[in-house]
């Protein structure tokens, strides 16, 4: 419990100073109109109140990502603990704020328009392509998973029962994509954003009464992961790709600019970007101390359940068992609104980053029709692939963790760019340290892992090495050629 509570004060520490350094190297200018302000529209481009705009950035990067993915990590050991805490202060909330803040210096532009300014136009079209194929992806995974959840408690769990709740689902995210983002999503989201704190909230009370033995980090970080029952998973380069959301995560780039679009100002941009990201990775730290204690001390045993039980297993066992009616009604809002929530505005970016590249404004509902039909056609194709061969997609899926980070990689190789082009100075290291991290976590883990390339796993921390040099060199070699045509 002692490693928990210092990770808990390391994530305040880390929003208070290093946030604030972030802050400084940016340079927020509250006097500049924002995107909100300068392209009011009624329906993207609109000022909402701080706290709203707070919730819905935080329930639109969590969704149930801090929840499974800490939860999935968690049997790792504490190694979990230190993941959380240093992808969170340094490379996720840093990557939040810097996706948010270029956002809002450039008009509200969408995550591939901003890449394109900085990584150039045929990168431009790549991450386009990427990144709409990841929030399909997304938003119809999102369509099936709580819909199975939901015909399980509502019916049988036979196809009919869980086709009916996914014509519902389908339904409300068409609603949600076309209708201007206060009338819906600006009125909802701030309830379930209550629901999960409360629920971390409450979880963590749990946790200073029982007061589990849990590992700590002392206690070393090897081992862990045999014992909870994984094999050929490293943590090197495993867990960072496992605990996504609560330490870093690309699917936030897609998000941060639907916010950046109702800001007022600038100076907001702290505690709504980078803020909602350390919010988030202490709900990951709640639910990996709780999962820690589910896997290493018992608790699958006392909530009747076993160490192989999957995450939503684990989330509703520990609920009922710790939070009783209550708890119950809150796993439900955590594995079933949550992914909802997450799904709508993925189908969302996807028709604003669709409509930025092709230069079609959105104010007309008939234009917000033309790009978002084609979208909803097409996860309904996938979806139905998803039920006519679940192993099919399920081995799609298993791709996403990978191309989540991958997403990452290239934000904060923008921001990096960003910073040797506009600030000077070496500014530019906070992004490029956590960059060149992350690009060697991807490049190992599609080499070694078994859904990539099945190299051996002892080579892992060589190639994670050799990959982390040769784009330091790379770098600086792009770095140099900057400066000798200024």
């Amino acid at each position: 419990m002692y490693s928990f509570l210092i990770s808990i004060v390391a994530l305040v520490l880390g929003y208070l100073l290093y946030g604030a350094f972030v802050e400084r190297a940016f340079g927020p200018d509250p006097a500049r109109r924002t995107p909100a302000i300068e392209r009011a529209d009624g329906v993207d481009y609109i000022v909402m109140p701080t706290w709203k705009v707070y919730m819905i950035q935080f329930l639109n990067i969590a969704g149930t990502g801090p929840i499974f993915g800490a939860i999935m990590g968690a049997k790792f050991g504490p190694a979990s603990y230190l993941w959380i805490v240093l992808g969170c202060i340094f490379a996720g909330a840093v990557h939040d704020y810097m996706c948010g803040m270029l956002s809002v210096r450039h008009g509200g532009a969408s995550f591939p328009d901003l890449v394109g300014d900085y990584l150039g136009k045929r990168t431009q079209k790549v991450m386009l392509v990427f990144s709409v194929v990841l929030l399909l992806l997304v938003g119809t995974v999102f369509v099936y998973s709580p819909a199975l959840i939901l015909g399980d408690i509502a019916g049988d769990g036979t196809r009919g029962s869980i086709m009916l709740w996914v014509g519902i689902i389908f339904v409300y995210y068409l609603i949600a994509t076309l209708l201007p983002i206060d009338k819906v999503i600006g009125k909802i989201y701030p309830v379930f954003a209550v629901a999960l704190l409360f629920m971390a909230v409450a979880l963590m009370v749990c946790l200073f009464i029982k007061w589990p033995s849990l590992p700590e980090v002392w206690d070393g970080l090897g081992g862990w992961s045999e014992k909870a029952g994984l094999k050929d998973q490293p943590i090197f380069p495993c867990l960072f790709i496992t605990i996504a959301c609560g330490a870093i995560s690309g699917f936030h780039a897609t998000q941060s600019p639907l916010m950046a679009r109702c800001m007022k100002s600038e100076k907001l941009g702290r505690p709504i970007f980078y803020g909602s990201m350390i919010t988030e990775g202490l709900v990951a730290l709640v639910w990996a101390a709780v999962s820690s204690w589910f896997f290493f001390d018992g608790g699958a045993a006392a909530v009747g359940s076993d160490t192989s039980a999957a995450a939503p297993t684990v989330v509703t066992k520990v609920s009922e068992n710790w939070l009783g009616l209550t708890g119950g009604i809150l796993a439900i809002l955590g594995v079933v609104a949550a992914p909802i929530t997450s799904g709508d505005t993925a189908f969302r970016s996807a028709r604003l980053i669709i409509a930025d590249f092709v230069h079609l404004p959105q104010k007309a509902i008939g234009r917000r029709l033309t790009i978002a039909v084609p979208l909803f056609v097409a996860s309904a194709f996938l979806l139905w692939y998803n039920i006519a061969d679940a192993n099919g997609f399920n081995t799609v899926w298993r791709y996403f963790g990978w191309s989540n980070q991958a997403l990452a990689v290239f934000m904060l190789w923008t921001a990096t760019a960003y910073f040797v082009k506009k600030k000077g100075g070496l500014w530019y290291l906070i992004t490029l340290l956590p960059a060149l991290f992350m690009t060697a976590v991807c490049v190992t883990f599609i080499l070694v892992d078994k859904i990539g390339f099945r190299l051996p796993q002892s080579l892992a921390p060589w190639i994670g090495l050799g990959t982390f040099v040769i784009f330091t060199i790379l770098f600086y070699l792009w770095k140099n050629s900057k400066k000798n045509v200024r």
